[in-house]
């Protein structure tokens, strides 16, 4: 079964915890940026180079494609997936973005994450 939504909540070093069906999918590594609302949006480093990077670079004088380079960049993280416990820290910027303390829920979009406050 593809699992499509996950419940966590951060340690006291502000990591989560992958689910492990989920891990080869980070295999690549891991990219968070704010989202474009009060969310972040997590992506597989692979999905964000052959995917989301190649939209950024669009015509270089266009205000949309630089609003979205400054949207997704500031703050942008990129790290490996700690294979071992299958972790990744967030930065406490983006949380404070998100607004998110310790309880999280993330939610598959299509090819990248979602990740919130949990309600």
């Amino acid at each position: 079964a593809t699992v499509d939504y996950f419940e966590r909540k951060l340690d006291e070093k502000r990591r989560l915890t992958i689910p492990a069906e989920l891990r080869a999918e980070f295999e690549s590594g891991v990219v968070l940026t704010k989202g474009f609302q009060k969310y972040l949006h997590l992506y597989p480093k692979n999905i964000w180079e052959t995917e989301v990077e190649p939209q950024l670079q669009g015509n270089i004088l266009d205000e949309k494609t630089a609003d979205l380079n400054v949207q997704f960049r500031m703050g942008k993280t990129d790290s490996d997936l700690d294979q071992k416990q299958g972790r990744i820290t967030v930065e406490q910027h983006l949380l404070d973005h998100a607004g998110i303390k310790r309880d999280l829920v993330a939610v598959r979009a299509g090819k990248y994450w979602r990740i919130q406050a949990a309600a």
